[in-house]
């Protein structure tokens, strides 16, 4: 990149955080300072064809070499085209390959016997989205429960897209907010540590010009002193610019603070665990008082002189239901009038479900292999819920189900968008901090980058200067030389502006 008035470090390092009102502005004050300070009419330049004065005056040298990264090495136009070249050949290959492909394939499959082929297979349509199964129900059997469902569902899904977008849109607005407030105050704090910085930019360029000008005055005076090493200002370690905080307190509070947060939080989570084990035990006890409850119904049953299919058949349920032990289930079947082969194959079989870990799939959803869509439906989704309780309204369950499941949906919602909120607004304070923190560890940097920077663009001018003295100028042509070397110091490059 090419390093001007307007793209230098310490343009960049001041305009980090501005607007780009304030940057346009900031631009055009440097551009009115450049035409101020470098482009003069003088008409009386014009009056002389000597070029003596303003060599002394622009201190120009007899024979200057160019720098040698000057000669670039020139790449042919032609080689830069030849990958975009390869890759629409490679392109149009690949296509034609696959046209083959298709040929070839179209002839093997005529050759191949009936009975080698691949088997065809039902393409399943898997409806997940509870939105579509409802439309699917209403276009499929469209009566009173069916529309009032999926209406149902339409609307409440309609409803959680509007406060969603809301709650979203507040989220940002809030947080934009929180965002300016940070900035302003990182503009604030920014303040100081860029006034440091021109300070001491203002202080190295000072230094140099009473430094300089002590040298040339020995030059101009009637002693002859031997020329010196060129060397313009102290090393930036010595350098002071504003007072520096002390750190160690500063690390010692903070590493009190996070070790009091982290206390803080284990604390909070073994407390909490706690309370999840003691209401796990509460719940455990509902449970036992429910299966105990099924017990004694599957032992009425199991007693019951009812259709003995129906009474097998409501007993495997309810054991697999309550997912009972082996003793369990040759408690309750003991208690039924049935030989006691066949209480005993009953009790093999029930035990043998219940103890296996997985079952098949039921044919009918992989379809029979016939080459026609096949429709299905897995919904993982609160309003799932919503569309059963529609369809039935007088089952608890499904009212607890709809209630549970669209409150959890709701407070997962919720807290993940607090929890993102929090997020983000910490994230920005603390880069907020890092950047001030940045900023005020760059300020030593920034000023040795800009004495280097000061002591390369006024050298060869030094230089020039003791190869004149050298060469036996007269002293007044040293004078305009050193007048110059001291302009250039103070309003030469690298550039600094109020």
């Amino acid at each position: 990149m090419i390093v001007t008035a307007f793209n230098d470090g310490e343009t960049r390092r001041s305009q980090r955080n501005l607007t780009l009102v304030q940057k346009k502005n900031n631009n055009k004050t440097r551009e009115g300072v450049i035409v101020n300070t470098f482009i003069r009419d003088n008409e009386d330049d014009y009056a002389t064809f000597d070029l003596n004065d303003t060599k002394d005056s622009l201190i120009i040298s007899d024979s200057v070499k160019l720098p040698h990264q000057l000669k670039d090495n020139n790449i042919k136009p032609e080689k830069s085209l030849l990958p975009i070249s390869g890759i629409a050949v490679g392109v149009m290959s690949i296509i034609a390959g696959m046209s083959w492909f298709v040929k070839r394939n179209a002839k093997i499959t005529n050759e191949i016997a009936k009975e080698k082929w691949i088997t065809s297979f039902t393409r399943n349509i898997s409806i997940n989205e509870e939105t579509v199964q409802a439309l699917v129900q209403m276009v499929q059997n469209p009566n009173e429960k069916t529309i009032r469902a999926g209406l149902g569902v339409l609307t409440l899904t309609a409803t959680a897209f509007m406060g969603k977008t809301f709650f979203d849109g507040f989220k940002e607005v809030w947080v934009k907010k929180k965002e300016a407030d940070i900035q302003k105050n990182l503009q604030e704090q920014l303040i100081d540590i860029e006034t440091q910085s021109f300070s001491g930019k203002i202080q190295i360029i000072r230094n140099a010009l009473a430094e300089k000008t002590k040298m040339f005055s020995k030059y101009l005076s009637n002693d002859e002193p031997q020329p010196q090493p060129f060397g313009m200002f102290k090393s930036a370690k010595d350098l002071s610019f504003g007072k520096r905080e002390p750190q160690q307190n500063k690390e010692k509070h903070s590493g009190l603070k996070y070790f009091l947060l982290g206390s803080a939080t284990f604390a909070s989570i073994i407390g909490l665990s706690l309370y999840s084990m003691k209401n796990l035990r509460s719940s455990n006890q509902e449970v036992t008082k429910f299966i105990d409850k099924t017990k004694n119904d599957l032992i009425f049953i199991a007693k019951s002189n009812k259709d003995k299919g129906f009474v097998k058949e409501y007993l495997e349920h309810g054991l697999q239901f309550i997912n009972a032990k082996r003793e369990l289930v040759e408690e309750i079947v003991n208690n039924a009038s049935w030989e006691k082969t066949e209480k005993d194959e009953f009790i093999n079989q029930v035990v043998e479900k219940i103890e296996t870990s997985t079952v098949k799939v039921n044919p009918n959803i992989g379809g029979d292999g016939t080459q026609k869509p096949s429709l299905s439906s897995f919904v993982d989704d609160y309003r799932a819920f919503f569309y059963n309780l529609l369809i039935e309204p007088d089952n608890p369950q499904f009212q607890q189900l709809f209630f549970g499941t669209t409150a959890l949906a709701g407070i997962s919602y919720g807290g993940k968008l607090i929890g993102d909120t929090i997020k983000e607004v910490q994230v920005k304070k603390i880069n907020a901090q890092t950047e001030l923190d940045l900023q005020k560890r760059l300020v030593s940097t920034e000023l040795r980058n800009f004495k280097s920077k000061k002591d390369a663009a006024i050298k060869p001018l030094v230089d020039e200067f003791y190869k004149q003295v050298d060469e036996g100028k007269p002293k007044e042509q040293l004078k305009t030389m050193a007048e110059n070397i001291l302009l250039e110091i103070k309003n030469g490059p690298p550039f600094v502006y109020s």
